[in-house]
Order: structure tokens, then sequence, then C-alpha cells
């Protein structure tokens, strides 16, 4: 893999994380482009002409020629029940643009900009483009640099959806490279299972994901442009998250497979089953698991969904609570499946080659960007209330950077599956350091010193989803 210098030799070993902070009383998105500025220069980025107009920060990433994608989180065009709410939802256009200046100084002129993601299957990405005023910075973009930049939807479905039903599904044309199966095999986080969980994918037909994680086999089918990019620049947005604990650099991967439905989200059935639907095995979960499993295979064979599915819907809601307030589908943190899905995906992103094979050293070069400005508390990810935070926070590493801003969140990284689990990667690592060699460098005091000698009354306390609260928090 070319290397523009020896900044980017091994992505897990970098165990330092840049935060920068300005107050969050006061927080507006004026500030986003200064505050990645001060985290490429905490992390050191061209540190010998950084106060000259020769600065090129992300020069030690980026080589003339170069495909480099940006993979913010796009998932939903607003809030889940508050459409005027979407700051806290999804990565703001201004940090966007603030990124992509540095992309095209790095790239003067040549190469390839990709900006991607694929969100969740009933948004609306129409929405989400103008929300954003994409096609604003498509044009400043070539009108400052000469350069076009490629927007992807990378789903190859969308759907309208009502009360949880879908009603209609449209096919996308998805990612013009078209997409690369990979097979994870023995080095899938899902080989401590075999062949016996029953995994619950986007939709009611379960089988799509079942059908690539046997017990032997695990596939995923994931975008080409992704694959064939030579820098990804990952753009997440600080959240908490239902099936995760959070939602950061990991577990925004998500976006870069193409079919949702063969992405376990939960394993059905309840504990005592071997299944994470439900947080215990009484016999209220025990009938609701089996009514979902019938409903959704009836509508599944029938082929279509509409006012009977709803009504059969309704009256779910009605006898077992919505799922805005109460615990199903793997919303909570017994969850044992989509960590280890995300995590999958982040072992393909950093060794499978621009033809889906996988190899025993990185493929691409990384930078991850947090987008904590205004951040996302309590029912994430889509229904997240504001939390204003005044924060970016830069990594070149994804495990560094999301323990790192888990700490700051105030929540505990060894009581969280998909963090603390990075550390027990044995074929295609994400780290070779440990979660005591973390260190986050700051321009404030609080911040800046070993992430766990940061204390519970230093971060920002955030709420967990409901699923999660009382047993993630630092104590």
């Amino acid at each position: 893999m070319p290397q523009p210098n020896n900044f980017t030799k091994d992505f897990t070993t970098q165990n330092q994380v840049a935060v920068a902070y300005y107050d969050h009383t006061k927080v507006n998105y004026n500030k986003a482009q200064s505050l990645i500025e001060q985290t490429f220069k905490l992390l050191g980025m061209d540190k010998n002409n950084e106060d000259t107009d020769m600065w090129n920060p992300l020069g030690v990433l980026i080589s003339n020629g170069d495909t480099v994608l940006l993979k913010p989180n796009l998932i939903k065009e607003s809030h889940i029940s508050k459409t005027d709410q979407w700051e806290q939802i999804v990565t703001h256009p201004a940090i966007i643009k603030a990124v992509l200046h540095y992309v095209f100084k790095a790239l003067n002129g040549s190469g390839k900009v990709i900006v991607a993601d694929g969100p969740q299957t009933d948004s609306s990405f129409s929405e989400i483009y103008k929300r954003l005023d994409l096609d604003a910075i498509k044009d400043e973009s070539y009108k400052l640099y000469g350069q076009e930049i490629d927007i992807l939807d990378l789903r190859e479905e969308e759907w309208i959806a009502v009360n949880g039903v879908i009603k209609k599904r449209t096919k996308l044309k998805g990612d013009p490279k078209g997409y690369l199966e990979i097979d994870l095999e023995d080095a899938s986080e899902f080989t401590w299972d075999k062949g016996n969980r029953k995994y619950y994918g986007a939709e009611p037909n379960y089988r799509g994901s079942q059908a690539v994680h046997t017990g032997i086999n695990h596939s995923y089918r994931v975008s080409a442009s992704v694959l064939e990019s030579n820098v990804v620049i990952n753009l997440p947005k600080l959240k908490t998250h239902k099936k995760t604990g959070v939602t950061l650099s990991l577990k925004n991967l998500v976006g870069i497979h193409g079919d949702r439905n063969r992405l376990p989200h939960h394993s059905m059935g309840i504990p005592t089953e071997g299944g994470d639907e439900f947080p215990s095995s009484n016999v209220k979960y025990k009938i609701q698991s089996i009514l979902t499993r019938i409903l959704h295979n009836w509508m599944f064979l029938r082929g279509t969904s509409g006012i009977l599915e709803q009504f059969l819907k309704s009256l779910g809601y009605k006898m077992f609570g919505k799922t805005e307030n109460v615990i199903r589908s793997g919303n909570w943190y017994g969850n044992n499946t989509t960590w280890r899905m995300a995590l999958d995906l982040n072992k393909i992103l950093f060794y499978a080659d621009r033809h889906g094979v996988m190899h025993n050293h990185p493929q691409r070069r990384y930078l991850t960007i947090i987008d904590g400005i205004i951040a996302g508390d309590g029912n994430g990810p889509i229904a997240a209330d504001p939390r204003n935070c005044g924060l970016v926070v830069t990594a070149l590493n994804p495990v560094a950077s999301d323990c790192v801003a888990a700490h700051i969140m105030g929540f505990d990284i060894n009581k969280i599956p998909i963090l603390y689990n990075c550390f027990k990667i044995q074929q295609y690592p994400l780290s070779n350091f440990n979660i005591q060699d973390l260190n986050s460098i700051s321009n404030n005091a609080i911040f800046n010193k070993p992430v766990l000698s940061i204390p519970l009354e230093d971060t920002f306390i955030f709420k967990p989803h409901f699923g999660w609260n009382g047993h993630i928090e630092l104590t």
C-alpha cells in the first residue's frame, strides 16, 4: 500500500486521540473548521509547516491521484418524531465542508473525491440531500477547487414504512461500481456461533441474514467504491445507540454494506433460548417473541404489507407497548450480535483489497473525525436528544477514537462490547495497544491526559439509551 510518509505506517499502533473543545454553552458550527484544524495540530500532522501557508495536514495521508472517500453518518433526515431536529442525528455539513477543504489541498488538483453512505433503509436520501444542502457543497467545491465530488447512496433499496410495516420498496442504483462479496469465515466475530442462532436483519425476511451467517460462512456485501478508495475519512456523529451503546467510528461502517437485511442486528428468541431479542426470559417476552416470528414469517410469505399488517402491528403495540419505551429487537445492553457485525465490517475496511481479497496488512489509509459539536443523547441513534458538547475528536485509529469519545461521554469502556472486544481480536486486529495506553491530547486541560484518568465529574455524563441505562455508566 503506498504511503505518503511514515505517519500512518500502522494504524493499529495509533493510540493518540486529539480532542478539540470550545465552550459548549455557546455552541455553533461556525467553529467546525477551526476545531478540526486544532485536532490536526494536536496530532502533529505536517507539524513543520503548521504556521505557514504551506501547511497541508492531510498530506500525511493523501497522495496526488488518490481516491478519497468521506463516510459521514447520514442515517436519517431528522429525529424520528421531532422533524425540526436533525443536527444531533447526522454529521453536520459544516464538518464535511471543512474536511473537504484539506482533502482538496492534499490532492492538489488530482485524484477523486467521494462522499458516500447508506442511510437507514426507511430513510429518504433525497430529504437528507436537501437537509444538508449537498448540492451547495458540490457547487462550492467545484468553484473553489475545480474538482467534482461524487455523492453516493450505497443502499440497494429504499423503503416507505408506516408503524414499522414496509408499504413500498424502491430498488436503487446503489454503488455504481457494484458490490463485493467477502466471506470472513473463521476470522469473523461470529465464529463462536456454530450455526444455531437465528439472526434477524433489517426486515421481516429474517432468512436474509441467516443465509450468509451459517456458523461456517460469514459473508458481507460491501461497496466496491469504498474498497477501491486509497483513503477513507470516517465522519461519524457522537451519539448513543440502542443496540451498541454508542455509535461512533466503528458502528458508522454499517453504511458501507449494500443489502442491509443481510446484516445481523439481533438473534431471535429469549436469553434461555440463546437469543438476545429481549432482556429476560419471562413468559411475556416468550409470547412476544413467538408472535413476532409468526407475523414476520407470514408477512414475508405474503410478499406484500398493507392495512392488515399495520393493524396487527398496532395491536401488538397495544398489547406489549411501543418500541420507544419497551425493550425489544435487541435494543439493550445484552445485544450480543450487532457489535460483532460492526467489527467484521471494520476488518473488511482495513484488510480487504479492491478485489475483496483479505490480506494480513492494511490496504488503505484512514482517519476518523467525530462530530461532537452537537451530539445525540439518550434514545439514539434516531430519537436522540440534542446535547451541546463543542467537541471534535480526531484519530488515526477507530478503536482509540471511540474509546476516548465514549469515556468523555461518561461511559465505561469496559462495559461496552463494541469497544472492549476490539482488544481481543486475533486475526485482522483493529489495535495493538491496551485500553490503559489510550491518550487524549487536547486544547482543554480537562481532557489533556490519559483517558482513564479523566474523572467522571469532568465528563459530559450522557444519558444512555433506556435499554442500556444503569449498565454502562462510569462510576
